[in-house]
């Protein structure tokens, strides 16, 4: 199946916003970028960056760079917590997310809501695994999720922000995100990444839907 955002000039005009977009917004960024290194180094002993495996176009597996917000041994902890709580472990299977998820440190937690653990992925925009608006990046494990709406996730390269970004983000159900992936990339138009980018500044101002 073919869609605009996958024709050559599509491709082409959407690989030059994003490189001179992140380049214009990382270099001012870098100042703070400083201060959350060293916030993250005295408050969360353990390395500052996170990559995390995601699901790019064509499949293509790629690491998806963030501060870190959680606790080093993270993954045991979420574990325990699964098996001791039978209500997270349904909101787990369910939406992939946790409310209340026992990992993120005290101050991952405002840089989630603020969405400042994000913004090293102006890195993975750079080398080309990412873009600045596109479908939210997934992994391995929601492919079935996602069924036949799949197909159309991996035409495209995921994005930092996107509709689901600024359509209720995670106050939305699993359903409904992938229904916002499947009409982006149905629809896509340079206007419509404009009104996504200027409603992404809304979003991170209001802190809608943000845990």
């Amino acid at each position: 199946m073919h869609h605009r955002v996958s024709h050559p000039g599509a491709v082409i005009t959407k690989r030059t916003l994003d490189v001179i977009g992140a380049g214009l917004v990382l270099l001012p960024l870098l100042p703070l970028f400083a201060v959350i290194w060293t916030l993250i180094k005295l408050k969360c002993p353990g390395p500052v960056f996170f990559g995390h495996i995601r699901l790019g176009r064509d499949g293509r597996r790629f690491k998806a760079w963030k501060f870190r917000t959680m606790i080093p041994n993270g993954d045991e902890v979420l574990k325990q917590h699964l098996e001791t709580y039978p209500a997270a472990r349904d909101e787990w299977e369910r939406d992939q997310k946790l409310r209340d998820d026992p990992r993120v440190t005290p101050l991952g937690k405002w840089l989630r809501r603020c969405s400042l653990d994000e913004l090293p992925q102006l890195w993975n925009v750079l080398v080309g695994d990412m873009s600045l608006v596109g479908p939210r990046p997934i992994v391995k494990s929601e492919i079935e999720k996602y069924g036949s709406a799949y197909a159309l996730y991996k035409s495209v390269i995921p994005g930092i922000t996107g509709l689901w970004q600024v359509s209720g983000r995670n106050n939305t159900t699993y359903e409904q995100r992938i229904a916002f992936d499947e009409y982006y990339v149905r629809n896509w138009s340079v206007w419509l990444d404009t009104y996504i980018l200027a409603r992404t500044i809304r979003t991170l101002l209001t802190g809608d839907g943000a845990y």
